[in-house]
């Protein structure tokens, strides 16, 4: 008879079905009423006959009209429980107002009357009972209000017939309680498989939208979080801001201690970020390195760059990576606005990529808002990435080579060859344009292996002394398909390996180094050389130069430009330059333009030098008239060591 006060989710479900089922116990109290007082209109008093079944009409229409309207959605467990027990309070007073009404209408009236009274009685108990049979107390209620009357009554009338019907219903009845009772615990049973069911599914989906590593919402979660969050503001007016967080030296970490430290390092940013999160600030891992947050209500600037230093102070304090190691890893961040900068989810993700994009290539460590001069990029970005695309790149690329010179000796040990582009459409692009835009489009790799095409033509037209270098980004390193590509093509073109430098920079490592140093150990046996380019512009070169096998290393020109008013530079050149003539690295200085400053290097041992001094960018047709142009044409001095 208990109700189920300790499963508020069994309350709910019943509840819900007896929503559907009670409308039509009362349709049928009121038909049945409405027949058994039409049998007994010219009998009985009008009070029995009129005003009750009016009043018991009345009554019941309400109770339909209720509970036709009635809507679950705000009803919780407990509140299902307050309804169960309210039903139980009404059935029992109406259990009794029926059972007496009818009771009182059985002395009038012939034979037949008296048989629909019990009729009546039997048919509506037996109804009744399918009606509630997922509120079993209130149906076993009801049984006992009308039944005990009912088989008392009519055993005291000694009338065989009504004896006999009384036998009826209550082999009937009896029957139906036992069916109800194993349908209220299949009913339950039900309930909680279904539960248990809902409570995996829920536990999927939250697997599903949460991270594994960071414990964060991951990148489907986040982009369900944007889509929400761009409806909500569209309808309200709000303003809100999207941001993409990149970890500014976790690659370091990963090759300097292994994936597991790196591991445990995004574990404990993830717990960092998880301390700023809240209602109105959503962060997800997006994966990698990447990190993504949502700023709701807020598209100010000052809010945002509020947000951004409390971020990157959160991750410029020192993690610890074993007992012994720590880490400052810092991010770079890049933020568009709702209504400002995008209108869409796609467009607002797109549009924090690229200003994050943006931070990483000259911003790094910084907040970048999306501005209009973004857009104005991208839009131009845009139009690079089209021609790109429709370009005839056998015939619209080119190199350009630049002399290496030893200053020593006014020898020429090799070129350096440098990409240029230039499109009927647009004209000459520079490579520092369209070499970024053919990475971030997908290009990268069929540009380098038309250029290489182009290279090995020109190596066998340059003077046979000479090494030629050719650079590689960092997406032609991690594609083992482009590098095989390039090592068949070396192998088949009848240029001597030892006449090939390729040149790498800090940046192509960072992407993937294992995948690199296998290329790199794969391209040495080739015969061909390895140059670091740009050393000393990033954050790890000197744990590259101890790992890798390398044959050059090209001192960044940021150091040359302004050596004559710096006091640091000329000691970190000398000290660069000590240091390769220590690993037997052949060492060269980029962006040498003016004499005084050849004459300075000089005085700190630099030898080879490459700059506008001697020679600016040349086209292969222009190589021979430049060397003519040249007081004295040397050999290298020691070709062993210049050759690497």
């Amino acid at each position: 008879m208990a109700l189920p006060y300790d499963d508020p989710d069994l309350a709910h479900a019943q509840l819900t079905v007896l929503a559907r089922q009670i409308p039509m116990l009362f349709i049928i109290l009121t038909t049945n009423a409405l027949a058994l007082a039409a049998t007994h209109i010219d009998t009985a008093p009008p009070f029995l006959t009129i005003v009750m079944p009016a009043l018991f009409c009345l009554l019941c229409a309400h109770r339909v009209r209720f509970w036709h309207r009635f809507s679950l959605t705000s009803v919780d467990g407990a509140g299902a429980l307050r309804f169960l027990r309210t039903i139980t309070r009404v059935v029992a007073i109406l259990g009794l107002v029926f059972t007496g009404w009818s009771l009182a209408l059985y002395p009038y009236g012939d034979s037949y009357a008296h048989c629909h009274v019990a009729f009546y009685m039997s048919i509506t108990v037996v109804s009744c009972i399918l009606c509630l049979t997922q509120h079993r107390s209130a149906a076993l209620l009801l049984t006992f209000l009308v039944l005990i009357p009912f088989t008392i009554f009519f055993l005291i009338t000694e009338n065989l017939v009504l004896i006999a019907m009384v036998g009826n219903v209550a082999i009937v009845t009896w029957g139906l309680i036992i069916i109800m009772l194993r349908n209220n615990r299949s009913f339950a049973k039900l309930v909680v498989a279904q539960r248990n069911a809902q409570r995996l599914s829920n536990e999927n989906l939250r697997l599903a939208q949460q991270d594994g590593l960071t414990g964060l919402p991951n990148r489907r979660r986040f982009m369900a979080e944007l889509d929400d969050t761009l409806a909500a503001a569209q309808q309200s007016g709000a303003c809100f801001a999207v941001g993409m967080i990149d970890l500014d030296r976790f690659k370091a970490v990963n090759d300097s201690y292994g994936h597991g430290a790196g591991d445990r390092l995004l574990e404990q940013i993830g717990a960092r970020l998880a301390t700023i999160a809240g209602a109105d600030r959503f962060i997800a891992r997006l994966g990698g390195d990447e990190f993504g947050a949502i700023l709701k209500d807020t598209a100010s600037e000052a809010a945002i760059l509020a947000f951004g230093a409390r971020l990157q102070a959160l991750l410029d304090a020192p993690f610890a990576l074993n007992d012994t190691a720590l880490a400052t890893i810092g991010c770079s961040i890049g933020v568009a606005t709702f209504p400002q900068t995008g209108q869409t989810a796609e467009d607002l993700f797109e549009r924090a990529d690229y200003a994050l994009y943006d931070g990483k290539q000259h911003r790094k460590g910084e907040i970048v808002l999306f501005s209009q001069a973004l857009e104005t990029e991208i839009r131009t970005s845009s139009q690079i990435e089209q021609a790109l695309r429709n370009a005839d790149l056998e015939r619209e690329l080119w190199l350009a080579f630049q002399p290496i010179v030893d200053a020593t000796t006014n020898a020429v040990p090799g070129f350096e060859s440098l990409a240029r582009w230039q499109s009927p459409e647009l004209g000459a692009v520079s490579p520092g344009v369209f070499i970024p835009i053919a990475e971030h489009a997908q290009l990268i790799n069929h540009i380098t292996l038309v250029l290489f095409g182009k290279y090995l033509d020109a190596v066998r037209l340059l003077p046979a002394h000479t090494i030629v270098s050719f650079n590689l980004s960092a997406h032609n390193l991690s594609s083992r398909a482009t590098m095989a590509k390039i090592q068949e093509m070396l192998r088949g073109s009848g240029v001597s390996p030892s006449r090939v430098s390729f040149e790498i920079t800090e940046t192509a490592l960072l992407r993937d180094f294992d995948l690199a140093a296998e290329t790199i150990e794969t391209l040495h046996a080739m015969g061909a050389s390895i140059a670091l380019d740009d050393f000393g512009a990033g954050f790890s070169s000197l744990g590259y130069v101890h790992r890798l096998k390398l044959d050059k290393i090209k001192i960044d020109r940021s150091f040359v430009s302004n050596i004559e008013n710096s006091e640091t530079a000329p000691k970190i050149i000398r000290s660069l330059i000590d240091l390769c003539r220590n690993l037997e690295v052949v060492c060269v200085v980029e962006g040498v333009e003016t004499p005084a400053q050849l004459a300075l290097l000089l005085s700190l041992g630099a030898k080879l030098i490459q700059g506008y001094l001697f020679a600016k960018p040349m086209r292969l047709e222009a190589v021979t008239a430049w060397y003519e142009s040249r007081n004295r044409l040397a050999l290298p001095l020691y070709p062993d060591r210049l050759c690497g």
